[in-house]
């Protein structure tokens, strides 16, 4: 909403009355309190989605203080210990809590993959890349939000809105667009979540090896994948506040111990940096970097977990600037230690000497999956329990029985494709285009070429265009750029390398890329 038009809404015909009725003394304090609680009706209108808890809160304990101005207090039962846990633990709708989880969704086991992307692309490539795709990705996150908010808005006026229901992106898409984008959405984004859920259990076989190669990363992943599917008992982004937090920390030192440890052991001897040398690796590296960005997958369900919805752009923008301050120091300086011998390593562990920090990343890594694991597979799991007739239920044992064999065939997916990193290519390059790139610029300028729909709009374009017009460039421009260097390069590229690692150590591999620690 334009902050020019907050006035002419803020003074309705109630408000002027109410503002009338003011004594003197008190009457530019009172017009501050009855703009602020228009304010906040005007804010959660059809977008913020509360906690039953937090909405009672907002509605019984509006208080003031001395001076007249609108405090809020807690009801008495937070001092329970089961209160206490909800808010510090469990319970997290914040802007920050949103940042928690999406950071830990963007940056996990990606990290490991990145100074290998770097052996491909070189180091200007690489910075310009993941420079351009973190910022596309904030675009193309801004138009997720603003579908969002519109399909919100449009089922809280009719009364369809449900407490017990999580919106997805698919279905706001069906909502807004009609049933063929509800499929391609549906069918796009659960793919997509299915194969970086499975990413993420062939990074756990992977990363532990470099501590315990008794066993083969085959081996690894099994054990891995049963201890997995314990995160079928999470219910729903809204529960992921202390697991997200713990997720942050964990690839924070992982990424300054690649940095550090890099620029401590300097370059090895005779290092090469030939990159890039040929198109196949450059474009491979190139669309790794595009899954970089990939998080748009749980956009609509973090969003959802908010207390304010809309806020969710900015909070991208900031997990993109976090991501930047992670992966650039530690790739580049990965690449400048250890060039060429990244393109047999496609896990950065497989280079760093054995020492116990290099055990405590592992550890962390491994730690981080199982909570990004969790986070991915969670969408894919309420589509599968709106399928079974089951998302609705009182029972949620019912609900974590019905997500036992999704999580089962990711498992055993994981088990037969274990090529980490050429598969982060592959996925970004067929799927990750799709879902996080060129369907949300073509849904919006799709949906927001109707003039009704442009003047109705929550989210107008931000005072720096001002135009819809100039959205509209921007989005087919995306749209263009993807399809060609991403969806048509890309998916050559990262075929032909998956084809490749199959004929070279074929499916089931027991133990892809192995060699002896020492």
């Amino acid at each position: 909403m334009k902050p020019n038009r907050l006035p002419k809404i803020v003074m309705n015909e109630s408000t002027r009355k109410e503002v009338s009725e003011m004594g003197f003394v008190n009457k530019e304090q009172k017009l501050g309190n009855v703009l602020c609680e228009t304010e906040l009706q005007l804010d959660s209108m059809q977008l913020e989605r509360t906690h039953p808890a937090l909405k009672q809160e907002s509605v019984e304990s509006r208080s003031h203080d001395s001076t007249g101005q609108m405090v809020y207090m807690r009801p008495g039962n937070l001092a329970t210990w089961k209160a206490v846990f909800a808010v510090v633990i469990w319970e997290g709708g914040s802007a920050f809590d949103a940042w928690l989880t999406s950071s830990s969704v963007q940056v996990a086991q990606v990290l490991l993959t990145l100074p290998y992307s770097f052996a491909q692309l070189g180091v200007v490539s690489g910075i310009t890349f993941q420079i351009f795709y973190g910022f596309v990705g904030c675009w193309t996150c801004f138009m997720i939000t603003s579908l969002y908010a519109d399909y919100r808005s449009a089922l809280e006026k009719k009364n369809l809105s449900s407490k017990d229901h999580t919106i997805q992106w698919y279905e706001v898409l069906g909502g807004l667009l009609g049933p063929w984008w509800k499929a391609a959405g549906l069918l796009v984004n659960t793919i997509y979540l299915f194969c970086l859920a499975i990413i993420q259990l062939i990074a756990c076989g992977s990363t532990v090896y470099y501590i315990n190669d008794t066993l083969s990363k085959r081996t690894w992943t099994l054990i891995f994948g049963a201890f997995f599917i314990l995160t079928v008992f999470i219910p729903t982004a809204y529960n992921y506040r202390m697991w997200s937090l713990v997720g942050i920390l964990m690839t924070t030192y992982t990424a300054w111990y690649l940095t550090i440890s890099a620029a401590t052991n300097g370059q090895i001897t005779g290092v090469k940096h030939s990159a890039p040398s040929g198109l196949v690796p450059y474009f491979t590296g190139a669309t790794n970097l595009l899954f970089t960005f990939g998080g748009h997958s749980v956009t609509v369900e973090i969003m959802h977990a908010m207390w304010r919805p809309r806020q969710f752009k900015l909070v991208y923008l900031y997990t993109v600037l976090y991501i930047f301050s992670l992966t650039i120091p530690s790739a580049s300086s990965m690449y400048w230690a250890f060039g060429d011998l990244l393109l047999h390593n496609s896990n950065a562990f497989g280079v760093l000497p054995k020492n116990k920090f290099r055990d405590a990343a592992v550890v962390l890594m491994l730690i981080h999956q199982f909570i990004e694991f969790g986070l991915l597979c969670l969408p894919v799991h309420l589509m599968w329990e709106k399928v079974l007739g089951v998302h609705h239920s009182k029972y949620f044992i019912l609900r974590a029985a019905a997500r036992i064999p999704v999580a089962l065939a990711m498992w055993f997916v994981s088990l037969m494709i274990p090529f980490f990193g050429p598969i982060n290519s592959a996925v970004g390059s067929l799927l990750v285009t799709c879902s996080v790139y060129i369907i949300p610029c073509a849904a919006h300028m799709t949906f927001y070429r109707s003039a009704h729909n442009r003047q109705n709009a929550i989210e107008q374009p931000p005072s720096w265009i001002r135009s819809w017009t100039t959205m509209y460039i921007i989005n087919l421009l995306i749209v263009i750029w993807v399809v060609i260097i991403g969806l048509g390069f890309g998916s050559w590229a990262s075929i032909s390398n998956i084809v490749q690692q199959v004929h070279t150590f074929g499916l089931f591999a027991k133990c892809y890329q192995c060699q002896k620690t020492s």
